[in-house]
């Protein structure tokens, strides 16, 4: 099943990021920018005892409060040093979120932050690498040394290379910030001349976004097309370096992964390669492509935490069936994968239309692969009809999620305006074809097992 509608919607806005917070003052959109942290000179006056006092003292400075504090503070210490340690700890608190406590110690730049692998992801997939008896492994395009990091921790020996100076500049002081630069050798260098023959595995994080830094800048001077300037690359011959180079990088080592984006087309991935899609708590993060694995043509999704991995089988497509009392809404990851033949014949359901993932159901059965939902209407696409029911159902907290569907969720809270003490959910889709509306609540059902399938 190659064309599932996978887009979703939330009715619920999204929170103000106090991070992404900008005031329009000349002073604060500089300190906001970073800009001094992308510069080596700035960057290495933080590992200084100055700097580092000076980085204790900001740590907790709020967005609002730069200016007065960069005012005071520059009466005592240089002017570019002060904006360096204010742009690293807004830094280090977007940080958070990927690298929890450690990204207090941490140093970032804003393009690390950015595509740095959260520490959960990286932290599975070095186990993995441990686990298939890697001692050693050559991380290619490192970046700020987020996945070597993991990669140490797991007790694997690291060589870590990007030909940014500042980017390695930076994942050597992550090292020595986490003490374990005895297990990690930072190299700045292009990553086409490498030597890595002497290494167990190969790791390839190649650049997926245009930017500051071109993308080429993290470990290759090679670069293809398809490239969205200034965003995703799409067309993986546009990573730096081009997939195809990663791959051959991959034939000269017993192990190796390559990480990609999870919209990869299906058709592109090596015969050769397991391919994987990795989710972390319900959100899609990436694809990685296993080679050495001894499972060749091999598809898994694996949810984080966890992990729980589902294996492929080459199910044919559900068939199609009626709405039933239970809708299952399949993981991101198992949807990426094309595995979601494989939740409908653990559910003993089927689709509820030929081009949509959600798999219908009679029976409550738990999976960790699916969240399950009672539905308990069901409508033509109607907004008078829908307001009606959940007036008389006093409905005020409403969920709206939409797959195939060109109806936004804040659109439709606007007109059905939900009032109540009751909640639900509606799901905007199509059955058989047909604009619909489900609605129901999400229904009990407790998956057990951790381990993979």
């Amino acid at each position: 099943m190659y064309y599932y509608s996978h887009g979703a919607g939330s009715s619920q806005p999204p929170a103000a990021d106090p991070v992404r917070h900008r005031r329009r003052g000349r002073s604060i959109h500089r300190l906001a920018h970073n800009d001094p942290v992308n510069d080596l000179l700035p960057f290495r006056s933080l590992l200084t005892p100055e700097g580092r006092a000076l980085l204790d003292e900001v740590r907790d400075t709020r967005p609002g409060d730069e200016l007065a504090v960069a005012t005071r503070l520059r009466r005592a210490h240089p002017a570019e040093l002060v904006s360096a340690a204010l742009g690293q700890a807004r830094l280090r608190q977007r940080a958070a979120a990927k690298f929890g406590a450690d990204a207090g110690r941490m140093y970032f730049t804003p393009d690390g932050v950015e595509q740095a692998t959260r520490t959960s992801v990286a932290t599975y997939r070095a186990a993995r690498l441990r686990d298939l008896g890697v001692g050693s492994v050559a991380d290619l395009c490192c970046g700020i040394g987020g996945d070597a990091i993991a990669f140490a921790r797991a007790g694997i020996r690291v060589l870590a290379v990007d030909r940014d100076p500042l980017t390695a500049e930076v994942a050597r002081a992550n090292a020595a910030a986490l003490g374990l630069e005895e297990l990690i050798e930072v190299r700045e260098a292009d990553v086409t001349g490498v030597d890595t023959s002497g290494w167990d595995a190969v790791f390839v994080d190649p650049a997926r976004r245009g930017g500051r830094t071109g993308g080429a800048a993290r470990g290759a001077s090679v670069a293809g097309g398809g490239r969205a300037t200034g965003g995703r690359i799409f067309d993986p011959e546009g990573y730096s370096p081009p997939l195809s180079w990663a791959v051959g990088a991959a034939s000269t080592a017993r192990t190796a992964a390559l990480k990609i984006a999870p919209g990869i087309a299906h058709e592109t991935i090596p015969d050769r390669a397991e391919a994987e899609w990795i989710s972390d708590g319900g959100e899609v993060k990436e694809a990685v492509l296993w080679f050495g694995t001894g499972t060749p043509g091999a598809v898994r999704a694996t949810l984080l935490p966890g992990p729980r991995s589902l294996l492929g089988r080459g199910l044919p497509d559900p068939e199609v069936r009626p709405v039933g009392r239970y809708l299952y809404e399949p993981d991101g990851a198992v949807i990426r994968a094309h595995l979601v033949a494989e939740v409908a014949a653990e559910l003993g359901g089927g689709l509820i239309d030929p081009t949509i993932a959600y798999v219908t159901a009679d029976e409550l059965r738990a999976t960790p692969y699916a969240t399950s939902y009672e539905i308990t209407d069901r409508l033509p696409f109607n907004v008078k009809k829908l307001k009606a029911l959940l007036r008389e159902r006093r409905v005020g907290t409403l969920t709206v999620k939409k797959r195939g569907s060109a109806v936004e969720p804040e659109e439709l809270r606007r007109k059905v305006r939900p009032q109540g003490p009751n909640a639900a959910t509606v799901f905007l889709t199509r059955v058989a074809g047909a604009p619909t509306m489900l609605v129901g609540a999400p229904a009990t059902a407790t998956a057990t097992g951790s381990g993979p399938s």
